[in-house]
């Protein structure tokens, strides 16, 4: 018998960050998102957003590879965002890549604040600061050339 308890941070920008999350619609995309989640028979914990980007909280089903999942978030966020053009005028598509992080059931509560805090904590913190600062406490090297290409 397998005993997997992994809880994933996962965070994704607008194709070229671009603030394309419309405030008074993100609610809808949350629950959309939500329900992804519900469908692929994962947990979310949380999700929360600024304009040009996303995060996360996740507990995904040990059938489905990280991989798979962000991709089909990704793939029916985009399309959802695509046929209510109108609540997002903005947006031409998700950037290519993703940062999935993992943590202990002990710090499920403190990223789950972190993430429903995003509007609080990037009053002074661009998107790539804040990327920046988690890969470094999360001990993952990352090249600066990706952070300005999406």
């Amino acid at each position: 018998m397998a005993y997997i308890k992994l809880f994933y941070h996962i965070v994704w920008r607008t194709k070229n960050s671009v603030p394309a999350i419309a405030e008074e619609h993100e609610r809808d995309l949350y629950n959309y998102i939500w329900g992804i989640a519900k469908a692929t028979n994962s947990y979310m914990y949380r999700i929360n957003s600024m304009p040009d980007h996303i995060h996360m909280l996740v507990e995904i089903n040990p059938t489905i590879s990280l991989s798979d999942f962000v991709k089909k978030v990704k793939i029916s966020s985009g399309n959802f965002m695509r046929e209510h053009r109108d609540w997002y005028p903005l947006f031409d598509g998700w950037g290519k890549s993703y940062c999935a992080l993992t943590y202990c059931n002990k710090e499920r509560d403190t990223v789950i604040n972190y993430i429903s805090n995003q509007k609080t904590h990037h009053v002074g913190q661009s998107f790539d600061s804040e990327l920046k600062m988690m890969l470094h406490e999360a001990g993952v090297e990352y090249d600066l050339k990706y952070f300005l290409s999406e």
